[in-house]
């Protein structure tokens, strides 16, 4: 595996994105069958946030960007301060952009294949099920459509988007990263023209083990996957003082959690849709 680089990341916000200085970095996300490496705009907090720059989304021609965002281990767990509680009135949510969510309904693909003795057809099923999730909160709302198996070798994104939203376990070369989740979408100019096109998925079986029941010492998927699929319906992450939201940008080993959303998460995916 490549060495690993520290990386150090933009912070994406409710209207536009907000970058520091123009330093760069370079990291890698490697996949199964591809390997890329992209070039990061450095940050003034750490933000798990990488700008992918800009692409012409092949179905309507439009100009789009690609973010990817990155699902850390919890800072807790290495030494870091824990999260102080939200003030009251805290409005624990926030979007990839106002305004910017699916207008129109896409299908996705997964291949479940995993190292860590998942069962391919709970992969498959229980992202099914954390996508409902999220379409339940939103007033039934169909969000990101209905998912398939393939057995193909699939590749996240990074450069453009393909016009194919993909799932699959792989290796991710960033210290501490769970899972990325990378969207393309339109996040400038007035929110009622904003809109997502793609999202694509990986989550790293090289670095933690998964479980599919919550065990000691891994990352359990429903968990991880359900924070992830809230990224690709248009959510980001809300203050780090709202630690219990299922979209808190820090997750922990055997950690539940955030199988279920919370108050924050419902009251945000509702406003946006």
């Amino acid at each position: 595996m490549l060495n690993k680089l520290v990386v150090v990341l933009g912070l994406l916000v409710l209207s536009t994105p907000v970058w520091a200085a123009p330093q760069r970095q370079v990291a890698t996300l490697s996949t199964p069958g591809t390997e890329r490496s992209l070039m990061l705009p450095a940050a003034v907090d750490r933000s798990p946030v990488i700008a992918l720059g800009e692409a012409v989304d092949p179905g309507t021609g439009q100009a789009v960007e690609g973010y990817a965002f990155v699902h850390y281990r919890d800072e807790g767990a290495r030494g870091g301060n824990p999260a102080k509680p939200p003030k009251g009135g805290e409005v624990c949510y926030s979007f990839l952009a106002s305004g910017a969510k699916w207008k129109t309904v896409e299908p996705w693909v997964v291949n479940p294949s995993n190292g860590e003795g998942l069962d391919e057809s709970f992969v498959a099923s229980n992202l099914a099920a954390d996508i409902a999730k999220w379409e339940s909160a939103a007033e039934g709302v169909d969000i990101l459509g209905s998912g398939s198996q393939t057995g193909e070798v699939l590749a996240a994104d990074t450069v453009a988007p393909d016009e194919v939203n993909e799932v699959y376990f792989g290796d991710i070369d960033s210290p501490g990263a769970i899972a990325v989740t990378i969207v393309w979408g339109v996040f400038r100019g007035r929110p009622s023209e904003r809109k997502l096109v793609e999202w694509d998925q990986v989550y790293d079986q090289v670095d933690y083990n998964w479980s599919g029941a919550g065990e000691a010492g891994k990352m359990d998927f429903e968990n991880i996957a359900t924070h992830e699929l809230g990224h690709a319906a248009g959510m980001g992450h809300p203050s780090d003082s709202c630690a219990e939201e299922t979209m808190y940008r820090f997750a922990d080993f055997g950690e539940i959690k955030k199988q279920t959303l919370e108050q924050g998460d419902i009251a945000g995916v509702k406003a946006l849709y």
